[in-house]
């Protein structure tokens, strides 16, 4: 969701009068969901096992809010020696968010024994068993043990030891074990001994257990069906991180504990089994049932934390290719491998290790890569060691995705997860806290990567477009969060699911090329360098990263910063937020503020008093100057004062390197608005760009006002950059804009603005469609910012528009073979429809009947919402809530038809005669955010009074 207006939200009284009603409603509704729930409340626990429902001894967390999902429910059984409300524990160790220190793992060796069998996966559940033996120096003495366990059965549990320093010895003596329980609201697996273990000595704990696999939870383990060669079949695969190796096996499952891993994997003779390691050995193992299991094992990894362990079974095919000794397969359903579905990531996969291997001058550890497609996976991709797991759309090549974003978007992705085997592999965060420090740089480092593989690539224009402007969207002084959190006390799940989050990624990105931009290139790989060195293999916090960034910075004397590096940065990742600079330049004063959304004019309510330590690069008449830094509230800096002359501006903030936004005072904004109208190419395009997007975040937040915005739009004639039209486009038509407007005088008047600047940019690209639209495959911005000019376009009555959306779209329908460019496609189907009849509409439900893909599915649910014809959407609505003749279950067509022009009146008059079946089908929260949308349309006390 964008920043608000700078006129705040306004609420009219028919919009007011009509969500007193719906709170009213809900308000019964909610009454009678605590009848219910009070009815639920008084069930016995005897009868929610019988019904397959976790009571809350069962359940993780008890009466709390649980930590994972609870759909499929886990398992309804109590693992052996469970602690009951009957059997009551005293305060202790357990209680804790984090492991005690007593022990280290030092090794393990896993088994798991999955009962996936070819043709018997109808059950939602899959049961497997498995052990572990996990060698742990004991630290400090203790007759107690912990560690973590989740949903899992505990079968036995011995203790061996001390072990000797030399050859295992078959008469090792054993400790004692008393008592097994679970602690479950921190997770732990407690044993109580019989014996203390003694500090400096090395112990073997046994463990053997048993537990289920869901079908596409995709946690721990999970099972999915796909089909492949016109059948059904299933994979089971693996996702721990970030806690969720413990529902897999007990173990030590903290990201600073890391060990190494021997694995071994049964299943049935017609899988094949992956893992971290190359295979070892195979051999074969009878059930009791007699039936024949193939057992394999794999060499032992390096040290690693739990949440890199992987494997998957699977009935899949391959390709590979060696690089520098080191094979390489990409493995994936049996169609899409024999349809060279994976060449191109495989082409791209080796060079993508050889690079990064040569820039940190470290040699990627392992001696193979296996990289698998899933038809599905939640996470999209993971960097585990040895096993890289994709959605197989972010992974895979369609042979219709030539013209799209696909290759960068699998080269992207590619290399952040390659990024990860330095940055979260090699070297570990010692806690969840410093995440960004291996998925920050990791997506930093995508920018690089490309950019050596394809020196044309156009970096900071695509850096901003992926990364910057979209977190400076969301970022801001009060609510957002700290890239780098002070504190560790956090350990539920749901919480660290949390930081997987814009701010992590994007923020840390930018952070890191911020820091790259005020250090150079050389200082900053020499300072990763050394950081990588020093801690491979084990864990790092943010401060040593910090320091080696200061010893490279000492061991030089070129680089001269205003303060040490941990000083200068600890201010960019422990604050919230980012600051707006504003520069007069008149006088050369510069002065920095957090930014805020919505500024208010008492600025002293609000409580963020920090400043930040800024690197300021900056031009001047297109020259690049000296690096300065803005290390106070305020500073002159006279250098950048600027003459009465036309030739004479001052653009802060060079390439967009530093996180943050720039603000001048009115002759400084006045000076760039004339050399744009007298020759914008002497503007560098990133700048044209972030002009355009800092004065329209500035004027939307009250930092400037709305015309400081539009005055840098008059030259827009003369601009030829899309990305830069893009921007342009997204600040200017809204989506809120375009619900509200078409009705009123505000639409022609921009209709009359824009044309007549658009035409020339729009004649550019209509015209590489019609002719060669193959040109586009190459240029990654234009095939991100296309959609976005066609559509306006169309949107503002452009006639050649409009008339290339029915060339295209009657070609498509009369030649489905004759695919609609991708990056219009959705474009076109919507004109296509609007224009057409129920002929049009009717090809789009058939054509959506006969699509697999959730994404085709999606944009064609969208395109059937186009009609103007009452009639066709009514019987859109009665098809999606009767679930005839398709389901539709990909969105809520409710909201998606509200969202229309015509479909906002149908959506209105559909619920008054049909508010149940909507509410039974698409639940109560779907009532609302229809109001909601509805409400936009409401505007007199005649409408109010209409019934609903």
């Amino acid at each position: 969701m964008g920043p608000p207006s700078s006129s705040g939200f306004y609420v009219s009284r028919a919009v007011a009068l009509l969500l007193a009603a719906l709170a009213a409603a809900l308000l019964l509704a909610l009454a009678v969901l605590a009848a219910l729930y009070g009815r639920c409340a008084r069930v016995q626990p005897s009868d929610l096992h019988h019904s397959g429902v976790p009571d809350a001894a069962s359940s993780p967390r008890g009466t709390q809010e649980e930590p994972l999902p609870t759909w499929p429910p886990r398992p309804t059984r109590e693992p052996a020696g469970t602690a009951t409300p009957g059997h009551w524990r005293p305060p202790g160790p357990w209680d804790q968010l984090r492991l005690p220190p007593w022990l280290v793992p030092l090794h393990y060796e896993l088994e798991l024994w999955p009962r996936l069998r070819p043709n018997e996966f109808q059950s939602p559940t899959l049961s497997f068993t498995g052990r572990v033996n996990i060698t742990v120096r004991c630290n400090a003495a203790t007759a107690r043990l912990l560690l973590h366990s989740l949903f899992l059965d505990c079968e036995s549990a011995e203790v061996r030891g001390p072990l000797s320093s030399g050859p295992r010895d078959g008469a090792l003596g054993r400790v004692p074990v008393d008592d097994v329980w679970f602690a479950f609201d921190m997770q732990y697996m407690v044993l109580e001994l019989g014996a203390t273990l003694q500090p400096g000595s090395r112990y073997e704990l046994q463990l053997s257990f048993s537990g289920l696999v869901y079908r596409d939870l995709r946690e721990g383990l999970f099972f999915s069906i796909y089909t492949d060669q016109g059948e059904r079949r299933a994979l089971l695969a693996s996702q721990m991180e970030p806690t969720f190796a413990r529902s897999v096996f007990p173990c030590f499952d903290e990201p600073a504990l890391k060990a190494t891993f021997n694995i071994t994997i049964i299943h049935h003779p017609s899988y094949g089994a992956l893992s971290n390691m190359p295979k070892l050995g195979q051999s074969e193992k009878r059930d009791v049932n007699g039936s024949v299991w193939t057992v394999t094992t794999f060499s032992t990894t390096p040290h690693m934390p739990t949440y890199l362990v992987a494997l998957a079974i699977c009935d899949y095919d391959h390709v590979s290719r060696t690089e520098r000794g080191q094979e390489i397969r990409i493995w994936a359903r049996k169609d899409a491998i024999a349809n060279g579905n994976a060449a191109f990531a495989l082409n791209i996969t080796g060079p993508i290790f050889s690079f990064l291997e040569d820039l940190f001058n470290i040699s990627y550890p392992l001696p193979k890569t296996d990289i698998i497609a899933l038809p599905t996976f939640d996470n999209s991709a993971m960097e585990n060691w040895g096993l890289l797991i994709f959605d197989e759309s972010l992974l895979l090549m369609q042979p219709n995705d030539q013209v799209t974003d696909k290759k960068a978007v699998i080269s992207f992705i590619l290399s952040h997860e390659i990024g990860h085997q330095w940055f979260g592999n090699l070297v570990t965060m010692n806690w969840w806290n410093d995440i960004w420090l291996k998925e920050g740089f990791a997506s930093y480092f995508e920018f690089g990567v490309i950019n050596y593989f394809n020196p044309k690539f156009r970096r900071n224009e695509v850096f901003f477009s992926n990364i910057l402007h979209h977190v400076l969207s969301e970022d801001h002084a009060l609510v957002s969060r700290a890239v780098s959190l002070k504190v560790e006390n956090f350990t539920e799940t749901s919480e660290i699911n949390e930081l997987f989050d814009l701010f992590t990624y994007n923020k840390g990105a930018s952070l890191a090329r911020m820091l790259s931009s005020f250090l150079n290139e050389n200082v900053f790989i020499s300072a990763l360098k050394s950081y990588l060195k020093t801690f491979s293999y084990s864990n790092a916090e943010q401060d040593d990263l910090w320091r080696h960034f200061q010893m490279v910075v000492d061991d030089q004397s070129k680089i001269l910063l205003p303060a040490p590096v941990k000083s200068i940065m600890d201010r960019w990742t422990h604050q919230s937020g980012f600051p707006v600079i504003t520069l007069n330049v008149s006088t050369g004063a510069m002065k920095q503020e957090p930014f805020y959304l919505g500024k208010v004019q008492n600025q002293t309510l609000l409580t963020h008093n920090d400043t930040w330590i800024v690197p300021i690069l900056w031009i001047k008449n297109g020259i690049t100057q000296s690096l300065v830094w803005l290390d106070k509230s305020s500073k002159i800096f006279p250098e950048m004062q600027v003459s009465d002359s036309d030739h004479d501006w001052v653009i802060l903030n060079l390439n967009m390197t530093g996180y943050y936004r720039v603000n001048y005072d009115k002759v400084g904004w006045k000076k760039l608005k004339q050399q744009l109208e007298k020759d914008p190419k002497a503007i560098p395009v990133i700048h044209r760009l972030q002009m355009i997007d800092d004065a329209f975040s500035l004027s939307k937040n009250n930092y400037v006002e709305i015309e400081t915005a539009l005055d840098l739009t008059k030259y827009l004639a003369e601009e030829d950059e899309i990305i830069v039209w893009y921007a342009v486009l997204v600040n200017l038509v809204t989506k809120d804009l375009v619900f509200d407007v078409n009705n009123y005088d505000m639409y022609p008047l921009l209709k009359k603005y824009l044309l007549k600047r658009l035409i020339s940019i729009w004649n550019m690209y209509s015209t590489v469609i019609r002719e060669n639209v193959a040109a586009l495959q190459d240029d990654y911005l234009a095939l991100v910012a296309l959609e976005k000019l066609f559509e306006t376009a169309c949107w503002l009555g452009l006639e050649d528009c409009l008339q290339l959306s029915r060339e295209l779209f009657k070609n498509w329908t009369n030649h489905p073979e004759n695919e609609i460019p991708y990056p219009i496609k959705s474009v076109v189907l919507c004109y296509g429809v609007a224009f057409g009849s129920d002929e049009e509409w009717d090809f789009l439900l058939n054509m959506y009947s006969n699509k697999t893909k959730e994404e085709e599915r999606i944009q064609l649910t969208y395109a059937m919402s186009c009609s103007k014809d009452p009639w066709i959407l009514h019987r859109y609505l009665e098809y999606a809530v009767t679930a005839a003749p398709f389901t539709f279950n990909e969105t809520n067509i409710m909201e998606v038809v509200a969202e229309s022009e015509v479909g906002r009146y149908i959506v209105k008059d559909f619920l008054i005669n049909n508010w149940q079946a909507v509410s039974e089908r698409y639940g109560t929260q779907s009532l609302v955010n229809l109001m909601y949308i509805i409400g936009r349309t409401i505007s007199t006390d005649l409408q109010i009074t209409e019934p609903l």
